[in-house]
């Protein structure tokens, strides 16, 4: 765990890791997949079949036959869970899929189309550039990178290959989420001036329980991929929130959830800066995040939006959009006004979808999604902005003509 950290999408440690199975990499020309035709069925690949990665492929094998797509591969570097997976796919389509424990062999796939990953944090950045080189569509899993090269590396990519992107902050498919950001555009809350959130729990989150976990079912390279080579750490892989080489702690685990809705609902994109302070105070357990966070973003447009979160109290939390005329409450989903005695009320929300639904229509339509690249983007920029400056101590700034974030 104190190795130094590397740029784990570099084309060195990533072909490395994936034991030359890659043949595309970034920035290696490749032939762009067409269109599907109606009748022509899509298949997916799923990278990362664990918690989040099964919720993933339960919700496609639920609408598959409607949408005309098949789940051809299951990836994830501990056999257990791809086992696991590629027995409900079975049982649910009656084809057995392909089960691997590298990633680039289910790019090698010809008859995979799109790819949902839901990895470990840390290793979203080297799989979306590959799968998009390789010209495959995406579902990418939040965070979309816990650094910003490799971030724009993908929009750059997604754009030259045309593939379709879905970032997995699935609120902007949210019909609450939809009626707030129309109002705050139609001016009724005024100028937004700020935004605030929080989120509490009591709980020592992200520890888990390791006995199950043995190194004889685990591709353990696979799973290190640009990381420093070490003996295999079962606490690595199961609890890798709680570590610096596999996330960047609670900004991006939490915070881009809230980031991207702020972004969503003011219409800005980026923030100028970012401080934050932080710290180990509950759960001494041999994390190395905090446990308590709070960052402070101020906004071009003329706004700040603090963040915070805890696991040592549960409180619960809040979120809300404070302009000059009202405010709104993103939890209650009301609006109050500043002056008079009219009472708060409430946003009329409208359809909300389903947001792995809106990606398969976008397969085929081709239309972007409702949460494309470019969102993804610019929630990195804000995390990576907030753990950064928890990091160093120091503000920091986004230079948005290099496209990188500075001390000041």
């Amino acid at each position: 765990m104190r190795g130094p950290r590397r740029d784990v999408s570099s084309r060195r440690d990533f072909l490395a890791a994936a034991g030359g199975a890659v043949t595309l990499a970034a920035g290696v020309a490749s032939p762009a997949v067409g269109a599907k035709g109606a009748n022509e069925r899509i298949g997916i690949g799923l990278i990362g079949v664990g918690g989040r990665g099964t919720d993933h492929l339960e919700a496609i094998l639920k609408v598959a036959s409607a949408h005309n797509v098949e789940i051809r591969s299951v990836c994830d570097v501990w056999r257990r869970a791809g086992d696991v997976a590629a027995e409900k796919v079975k049982k649910a389509s009656g084809r057995e899929p392909r089960a691997c424990t590298r990633f680039g062999e289910l790019l090698d796939d010809k008859g995979v189309d799109a790819i949902v990953v839901a990895t470990p944090d840390f290793g979203h950045g080297a799989i979306l550039t590959a799968a998009l080189a390789a010209g495959k569509d995406a579902y990418i899993e939040k965070p979309m990178t816990i650094d910003v090269d490799s971030a724009a590396r993908a929009v750059a990519l997604a754009k030259e290959k045309s593939r379709v992107v879905q970032v997995g902050t699935q609120r902007r498919s949210d019909g609450h989420f939809r009626a707030g950001m129309k109002a705050v555009a139609a001016g009724e809350i005024g100028p937004v001036n700020r935004a605030s959130a929080a989120v509490a729990f009591n709980e020592p989150r992200w520890r888990r329980a390791t006995s199950d976990v043995h190194e004889k079912d685990v591709d353990w390279d696979a799973y290190l991929l640009g990381l420093p080579r070490r003996p295999f750490d079962p606490k690595l892989l199961r609890m890798w929130q709680l570590y610096k080489e596999t996330s960047n702690g609670m900004p991006g685990l939490w915070m881009t959830h809230f980031a991207d809705a702020v972004h969503m609902l003011t219409g800005a994109t980026v923030p100028a800066s970012a401080v934050a302070l932080g710290g180990i105070y509950v759960w001494k357990d041999g994390r190395e995040h905090a446990d308590t966070f709070h960052a402070i973003l101020e906004y071009p447009q003329g706004f700040l939006f603090d963040w915070g979160m805890g696991l040592g109290n549960a409180a619960g939390g809040h979120f809300t959009i404070h302009g000059t005329k009202a405010t709104l409450d993103a939890d209650r989903w009301h609006v109050r006004r500043e002056k008079g005695s009219q009472g708060p009320h409430s946003l009329k929300p409208e359809a909300t979808a389903s947001h792995m639904e809106n990606w398969l229509d976008c397969l085929r339509s081709r239309k972007p999604t409702n949460a494309p690249i470019e969102t993804g983007y610019q929630h990195v920029v804000a995390t990576v902005m907030a753990a950064k400056a928890l990091e160093t101590g120091r503000r920091q700034a986004y230079d948005a003509g290099k496209k990188v974030i500075v001390a000041c």
